[in-house]
């Protein structure tokens, strides 16, 4: 009996340790004598202490597989921060049944080694397991930096260029792991941001040379990888300002210091705001097509480099000032996808932001979503899904219209 209690008082289960004490101050306040009494509420507790709150289990099903009809149909998602499984198995199967082979999701390297030299792949297991599941490709995006790695009162995203071969290690890490399920790498995002450097410097040159110190390292550990640079903001930032760099100088300038030897093809970040997809691109417009001009600064230094666009879409907020109409959103999103189709010899993917956060922003982003956080499909899902999948769209109304009899 000094056992058991001894037992409760040390378990490494706090539920127990909560339970025992519990117990013992219920026995001392209503002053319970017979001894075959504590004996019994003890044994009762410690079994309670062991039914602990249960989370939904997310099992892997049989092997499967999409079917589409476009390849370059892909939705970037937001899978590491969710926090039950069955959500993760749950949106990837949403996925897979609207006809998307592809996702884009965020691999933060601070998730990963929040202590230096430990990996704690937990979550990013769950997820490739489910991707692979369901038979889905993974583009991993990269970066924030732990705490460990970056200066006292800095932002997840401050690195200085002495950190970047620890950065370098978590990429070739990763690449190792996860070969032939995310076999594309985009390294840090939207660079020519200063927001995504910490404030710091973002210059191009900068960024080469991380892209530099991931390059070989990547390679080696799984020869297949393509590592994606870009994914630059689409801005007509004027050279000099504190705040960001405009995505067509900044790229020019990349190629100028020698980035075509360090990746293999480049992510960019594109999107229609409250213009049509057919609308011709200018240098100071932002629009859908603007990845046009980005091809052509392509074409003057590495016209063999394929384009992945990784983000893009349009927003149907009723209040959001670049946002567009529901109906638009779809017209205008089904357009850039045959856009894409067209252009299919350069562009390999066109991937849409964001297909369900794990938590409504109650902010105009939760209008770029396909699904809901409470996972109700939006029209902007079946109408993607229709062309993906390539059944005939239904025009029927679901009551016939009014008659003016």
């Amino acid at each position: 009996m000094a056992t058991m209690i001894e037992n409760l008082k040390t378990s490494k289960n706090k539920y127990v340790r909560i339970s025992y004490w519990i117990g013992l101050w219920t026995l001392k306040f209503i002053q319970i004598q017979p001894y075959q009494w504590y004996i019994r509420i003890a044994i009762l507790l410690y079994i309670l202490g062991y039914i602990l709150p249960v989370s939904h289990r997310a099992p892997l099903q049989a092997q499967q597989s999409v079917a589409t009809e476009h390849q370059q149909v892909c939705v970037h998602t937001n899978l590491m921060d969710e926090v039950d499984e069955w959500k993760i198995q749950r949106s990837l199967q949403l996925v897979r049944e609207m006809g998307a082979p592809t996702i884009v999701d965020f691999f933060p390297w601070a998730y990963v080694e929040r202590q230096e030299g430990v990996y704690d792949w937990t979550q990013t297991d769950r997820v490739m397991n489910h991707a692979q599941n369901q038979g889905i490709q993974v583009i991993a995006r990269t970066g924030l930096v732990p705490r460990w790695a970056r200066a006292e009162d800095t932002t997840l995203n401050q690195i200085s260029d002495d950190r970047f071969d620890e950065f370098a290690d978590y990429v070739a890490a990763f690449a190792e792991r996860y070969a032939g399920i995310a076999d594309h790498i985009i390294i840090w995002n939207e660079p020519n941001l200063a927001f995504e450097w910490g404030f710091e410097s973002f210059a191009p040159e900068r960024y080469v040379r991380l892209l530099q110190t991931v390059y070989d390292s990547a390679h080696r550990a799984n020869p297949n990888v393509t590592i994606l640079a870009g994914a630059l903001a689409p801005t007509i930032e004027p050279d000099g300002s504190p705040y960001a760099l405009n995505d067509l100088i900044y790229l020019e300038r990349m190629y100028q210091a020698g980035a075509s030897d360090y990746f293999d093809a480049l992510a960019v970040h594109t999107y229609g705001f409250t213009e049509s997809h057919n609308v011709p691109p200018a240098p100071d417009q932002l629009n859908f097509r603007r990845v046009e001009l980005i091809q052509e600064i392509i074409d003057r230094y590495d016209p063999e480099a394929e384009i992945y666009i990784t983000e893009s879409g349009w927003n149907d907020d009723p209040r959001w000032t670049k946002a567009v109409r529901p109906s638009q959103r779809i017209a205008y999103t089904i357009g850039a996808f045959n856009w894409a189709e067209t252009h299919s010899n350069q562009v390999n993917t066109l991937c849409l932001w964001i297909f369900r956060f794990p938590r409504p922003t109650l902010r105009y982003p939760d209008n770029f979503t396909l699904v809901t956080s409470e996972f109700q499909l939006r029209p902007i899902y079946y109408a993607v899904q229709n062309y993906a999948r390539g059944w005939e769209r239904n025009d029927e109304l679901w009551l016939p219209p009014p008659s003016a009899e």
